[in-house]
């Protein structure tokens, strides 16, 4: 691949092409985790939810939600194979934790309890996570939809086609609550105290983030997405914290999780563990 501005601004069109630059190949492998690891968490934490919603319709768009959502990450996670990077389903399922690159935040249990057991699931942590989540996932989608590498911006543009339906749902239920009891006020507005202090690294590109930039691999720095997802943030949420936004439990995007990581892992990752060698 050529060095240099032509090297930027360059179309690469196939797996081959981007690997010929060792640079431009690991920014976008960087990416390409981040994008797939923070749906494919999301969308675990969102399928333990099946059966659980307040009510039947919204069991129904929830798992319509986690059901596309999960089908992103895999074609992330495809994205990455073609890469080099290793077959998509151990890629997705034999990694520890600290090669994931997913926000802690994305990580968080539901509540207390066990699905199986005693679910004691908080609803306000799931509207208000996927609320913020789909917001900025909106806004990095786009700005990758006029990406460098050809198949991860027809990815980018595949997903965005479903996501507004994934956003719509999520605003909308910030929007009722808000205009509910006033305990259901104050439920999401604790909650959306606490996203504050978790949620900075999700918006954040990790230390390949120049890289990523200065090969069009993403049209926006991290300044720029995270002041677009505030601005879309504040136009929805009554009152957002006047507190800076925190990394209270790491930086995912630096391999650092918590111990919810852990257990989300081991749960996926059980029937895969079984046989690894199964066909699917």
């Amino acid at each position: 691949m050529e060095r240099g501005e032509e090297a930027m601004n360059k179309l690469v069109e196939s797996p081959e092409q981007a690997k010929q630059d060792l640079a431009y190949c690991n920014a976008l492998r960087e990416l390409l985790f981040q994008l797939a690891d923070d749906d494919f968490i999301i969308a675990f934490r969102g399928s333990e939810w099946l059966g659980l919603a307040p009510h039947i319709e919204a069991d129904v768009a929830y798992s319509s939600i986690t059901q596309n959502t999960m089908g992103h990450a895999y074609m992330f996670y495809q994205l990455l194979e073609e890469l080099g990077v290793g077959n998509a389903d151990i890629i997705a399922h034999d990694r520890m934790a600290e090669e994931r690159r997913n926000g802690t935040y994305l990580e968080k249990r539901n509540g207390e309890g066990v699905y199986f057991e005693e679910p004691y699931y908080d609803w306000a942590l799931a509207i208000v996570r996927n609320f913020f989540y789909e917001t900025f996932k909106q806004i990095k989608l786009k700005a990758i939809t006029a990406s460098s590498y050809q198949p991860l911006a027809n990815v980018a543009t595949k997903a965005l086609m479903e996501h507004p339906y994934h956003l719509a749902h999520w605003k909308l239920w910030v929007q009722q609550i808000q205009n509910s009891s006033k305990e259901a006020k104050n439920r999401i507005a604790q909650r959306v105290l606490e996203a504050w202090e978790e949620f900075a690294d999700v918006l954040e590109l990790g230390e390949l983030a120049e890289d990523m930039v200065r090969y069009n691999l993403i049209s926006m720095d991290e300044a720029a997405l995270r002041q677009e997802w505030l601005a879309a943030i504040k136009a929805t949420v009554l009152d957002t914290p006047t507190i800076p936004l925190g990394k209270k439990y790491g930086n995912g995007r630096n391999g650092e999780h918590s111990g919810d990581l852990q257990q989300a892992l081991a749960t996926l990752a059980e029937v895969y563990n079984q046989d690894k060698s199964a066909s699917w």
